[in-house]
C-alpha cells in the first residue's frame, strides 16, 4: 500500500521536476532549439535538418528537443539520445568511426582510383604503338617506309 502511494506520489511529482530543471527564457529555448535542430537529420527527407524539414517526423523531433531543452539536457545530451534511438544517421556530421571510414574516404578512394585510370589510358596509346612495330615484318616494315616517305630509294 505504501509502495503503491510512493509510485503516485512520484509520477505526479516528475512534471513538477522537469519544469524546474530549466531557468532558460523563452529566446534562449527558441535559439538552443533552433541550433541543435540544424545539426540533427529529418528521417523522412535525409538530407534536410529538422530545422529546415516541413515533414510531420521533423516537427515531431523539434518538440522532443524544445522538451529536453527545457528540461535541462545540455546540446550534448539532446544529440545522444536521438542518436540512441536513430543511430549516426540522424547527426548531420557523423563522426568519423571504424565502420565509417569507407563513408567517409571513399568519394576519395573513387576519384583517386577514376584519375590513376585515366593516367593509365593515356600511356598505353604510345605503349602500343611501339609495341605494334615491333611486330612489324620486314617486308611491312618496308612499304611503311615507302608510304612514309622515308625511303630515299622510292
Amino acid at each position: 500500500m505504501i509502495r503503491a502511494l510512493l509510485i503516485a506520489l512520484s509520477l505526479f511529482a516528475l512534471p513538477a521536476l522537469a519544469q524546474q530543471g530549466s531557468d532558460l527564457s523563452e529566446a534562449e529555448v527558441k535559439a538552443r532549439t533552433e541550433s541543435i535542430g540544424k545539426t540533427l537529420r529529418c528521417v523522412v527527407c535525409q538530407n534536410q535538418s529538422i530545422a529546415d524539414s516541413d515533414a510531420t517526423l521533423a516537427e515531431d523531433m523539434r518538440t522532443l528537443v524544445e522538451a529536453r531543452v527545457r528540461a535541462g539536457d545540455s546540446d550534448e545530451d539532446v544529440r545522444a539520445y536521438f542518436r540512441e534511438r536513430y543511430g549516426d544517421f540522424v547527426l548531420m556530421d557523423p563522426p568519423v568511426e571504424t565502420y565509417t571510414w569507407l563513408l567517409w574516404f571513399g568519394p576519395l578512394l573513387f576519384v583517386l582510383a577514376g584519375l590513376s585510370w585515366y593516367l593509365l589510358s593515356i600511356r598505353k596509346p604510345s605503349e602500343s604503338v611501339a609495341e605494334d612495330e615491333s611486330d612489324l615484318s620486314d617486308a611491312e616494315r618496308e612499304r611503311l617506309k615507302k608510304l612514309l616517305g622515308d625511303d630515299p630509294t622510292a
